[in-house]
């Protein structure tokens, strides 16, 4: 079957600004509409402000490849101590102690970083803070 196409329009091809009236009409980048980053003031500027929040105002560089480690308290040490049963050791890689909370047993916890406050009351309770890289 034979593709049928419309013929172009060409009776204004010289004209300025076909379809908009006066040229005062279409003169700013208000006329673009939704393309590339105009309407940024416009419609895709409520949509940041409304839905998208975190991504206002960012500036910098943020390496993709730069970790950040968890968090975890020694109240959540101190369960896991109680579930675990008689573990005197405990190994969280890519994750930093936090002092929220407190120990009932000595224990040696092997993280990849402690809070000042945190390795005093890991060794006030008898056990050790032990920084793995």
């Amino acid at each position: 079957m034979v593709v049928r196409r419309q013929k172009r329009n060409r009776k204004y091809l010289g004209t300025r600004r076909w379809g908009v009236g006066n040229i005062k009409n279409a003169r700013g980048a208000g006329d673009r509409g939704g393309v590339g980053r105009a309407g940024a003031r416009k419609h895709k500027f409520t949509y940041m402000t409304s839905k998208a929040r975190e991504l206002m105002h960012k500036k910098g560089f943020h390496p993709w490849n730069r970790k950040r480690l968890d968090e975890m308290t020694l109240s959540q040490i101190n369960s896991m101590l109680h579930s675990n049963g008689g573990k005197q050791e405990i190994e969280l890689r890519n994750c930093k102690v936090l002092s929220n909370g407190s120990l009932s047993k000595p224990i040696t916890i092997k993280a990849a970083g402690f809070s000042k406050a945190a390795t005093e009351k890991i060794k006030a309770a008898g056990g050790e803070a032990i920084v793995i890289e």
